[in-house]
């Protein structure tokens, strides 16, 4: 499918990769991994044949087809939700179009006896049969289907994309190359914009995806329950094992063990030589002993050990002054936007060093009440922040907030007041930007280096309550294990919007979930939380599933009734025309015949063979005829 052979690439004098080979086959599923701008993404575009490499050569078996999903998307305004999910069936929508005008054609038509009507049902014949290949009549179920898993309603379908968040707006970019069902399917942190609900439906597709997946996700249970190989970019090398990535860590750990104690062995080894060297290299009757010994030395193949990427960040979270026992109280909330309620009757309070995690679907108000948190919104209802409290807010596009023109030591520097001024460049190096990268403009920044900005940013003012919403979103997982041991450490109040449920393990002491227009509280963590709602949940999840099933099965059947009663009508009326076309054949026929008898009577009954076949086409005349008659009945019955 794909041979990539001694790539390299480099860009502004930075080498990402050198000479790094490998292969992709039909069932790999492949979990890419490496440190923010190691070279994921260039990767990706180099195998989407976005970006040329410098070096090396790309080959691909022929007609191999790729679908990639990017971090940032360009997306056509003017469909609904439907339509632009069936814009990823090119082919049968063209087909498609075909068959309507010839159907078009045929049922304008009345000469059934030329040879263009006749060349029109041979192309009908021929691109029925082609449609009918393609998939023609499963999918328009199959779309609404992938369109459910992914988290819409069947009540959005006809809405209009514009009317939806662009994290909405991915999820319909996924659906597309997921119903494209392409050879080489390239995914770039698809995670970042689904739901937990989503995420484990994207999963479970993904498992059963019979062609090649190159993914790229700091998710490290997305990658475990997906991926069945691992490549990690590093150092400009690559390291590729068939394992997903916690067993992949544990190979690499027992190769590199295995490499140092090899190397260890090898020194000791090399050192004996060089001392045997040293030892006889000045004695004549030895000297040809001691210059085999050097030539067996100079031979000798170095053993090195894999190379570690050990730059981390160095993040803490103090705070400012100690606030009051209530931190938030809040009686009868509630948000609409326009005539969609989001939120409504929802008492809070949230007491000093609570550690919270908003969970739940999209669109049910998480993001929502961060905001009206930290008073970024107005909303309906009474809110009071205690004494002494001050938060801390990261949103979930904080990094878009970035001006894209300015150096990442402006944006600090802008940022920063009198008493931190100072303190700006060591803080930026706590966040790996040292050197000339401070001095990078933020629109060249790969999205982990800006979220990694946007962080580093919001340590500029003092905070006792810190509320993060989807913070993991582009982080790589180094950074992602340091950002959680900070938060573990922070001794202030922590309420964290995420959908990462290895990040929030350990993370949080009570679980709020949001579905339908309020807050359900689960004194407990993450896996408190999933333990009681499948304990909870599990036989309305399974009547949701069993009904949603049921729902789909009926609509995907009635839909393929309805294809099919029209495909037999086609079928039916293609039958009817060339059996209307023979009985005006036969009809010329006989009336030829009674025109004969009329002018050659004498003739024509001097020969037995002439009345034989009359007789026969007579008959046959009556076979049509009443066959004719049971097309119609047909047709009527599926119309």
């Amino acid at each position: 499918m794909l041979n990539a052979h001694n790539v390299s690439i480099s860009f502004g004098g930075t080498e990402l990769f050198s000479e790094i080979t490998f292969k992709l086959v039909s069932g790999n599923r492949v979990g890419l991994i490496g440190k923010n701008g190691a070279g994921k993404s260039t990767l990706l575009k180099i195998i989407a044949r976005e970006l040329e490499c410098d070096t090396g050569t790309m080959a691909f078996e022929k007609n191999t087809s790729i679908g990639f999903l990017k971090q940032d998307i360009d997306f056509t305004f003017g469909n609904t939700i439907l339509e632009e999910a069936y814009t990823a069936f090119v082919e049968i929508k063209s087909v498609e179009k075909q068959l309507e005008e010839i159907n078009v054609q045929l049922a304008e038509r009345t000469d059934y006896e030329s040879e263009s009507y006749h060349n029109l049902l041979h192309d009908l014949d021929d691109l029925t049969h082609r449609y009918e290949l393609l998939g023609g009549y499963n999918y328009q179920g199959e779309t609404e289907k992938i369109l459910q898993g992914l988290g819409f309603k069947r009540e959005d379908f006809g809405k209009l994309t514009e009317t939806f968040s662009g994290g909405w707006r991915m999820r319909i970019e996924l659906a597309k190359l997921l119903l494209q069902k392409n050879d080489i399917l390239l995914l770039d942190e698809p995670t970042n914009h689904l739901d937990i609900e989503s995420i484990i439906w994207l999963e479970n597709f993904l498992k059963s995806y019979a062609r090649a997946v190159v993914l790229v996700s700091h998710d490290k249970m997305f990658l475990d329950n997906v991926t069945n190989r691992t490549i990690e970019i590093s150092l400009g090398k690559i390291y590729d094992y068939n394992k997903p990535y916690t067993q992949f860590l544990e190979l690499r750990k027992d190769i590199k063990e295995k490499q140092l104690q090899a190397q260890k062995n090898q020194e000791k080894e090399i050192k004996h030589t060089e001392q045997l060297i040293e030892k006889f290299r000045y004695k004549a009757s030895k000297a040809a002993f001691a210059q085999s010994l050097i030539k067996k030395l100079e031979k000798v193949d170095r053993i090195e050990v894999d190379g570690d990427d050990h730059a981390t960040l160095n993040i803490r979270f103090p705070i400012s002054v100690q606030p009051g026992k209530i931190i938030i109280e809040a009686k009868d909330l509630a948000k609409n936007y326009g005539s969609n309620q989001v939120l409504e009757n929802v008492d809070l309070l949230i007491e000093r060093n609570s550690k919270i995690a908003f969970v739940g679907q999209n669109g049910q108000g998480k993001s929502t009440l961060a905001k009206m948190i930290v008073g970024e919104i107005d909303f309906d209802g009474d809110m009071k922040l205690g004494h002494n409290v001050q938060i801390g807010y990261f949103a979930q596009n904080q990094a878009e907030y970035l001006n894209g023109e300015k150096t990442v030591l402006e944006i600090m520097e802008d940022a920063s007041s009198d008493a931190n001024r100072t303190k700006v460049r060591d803080m930026l190096g706590s966040f790996l930007f040292s050197g000339e990268d401070v001095d990078k403009k933020v629109k060249v920044l790969s999205g982990g280096e800006r979220n990694r900005l946007a962080l580093c940013k919001m340590l500029l003012n003092p905070f006792n309550v810190l509320v993060m919403d989807e913070p993991t979103n582009h982080l790589d997982i180094a950074s992602k294990n340091v950002l959680k041991q900070a938060l573990n450490n922070f001794e202030g109040t922590l309420i964290l919007v995420s959908h990462d449920r290895d990040f929030l393990q350990g993370l949080s002491n009570k679980v709020y979930e949001f579905k339908d227009k309020v807050i359900k509280e689960y004194l407990g963590d993450i896996d408190y939380y999933l333990e009681q709602y499948n304990l909870e949940d599990f036989r309305e999840i399974e009547k949701r599933t069993v009904e949603k099933s049921e729902t789909i099965s009926k609509g995907k059947d009635a839909y393929l009734e309805n294809k099919q009663r029209e495909k037999e009508a086609k079928q039916l009326k293609n039958r009817l025309a060339k059996v209307e076309k023979n009985i005006a054949i036969l009809e010329t026929d006989i009336l030829n015949l009674d025109a004969e008898i009329f002018e050659n009577s004498e003739q024509v009954t001097s020969n037995p063979d002439f009345f034989k076949n009359y007789q026969a086409k007579k008959d046959q005349l009556d076979v049509l005829m009443e066959e004719w008659e049971d097309l119609q009945m047909k047709i009527e019955e599926c119309s």
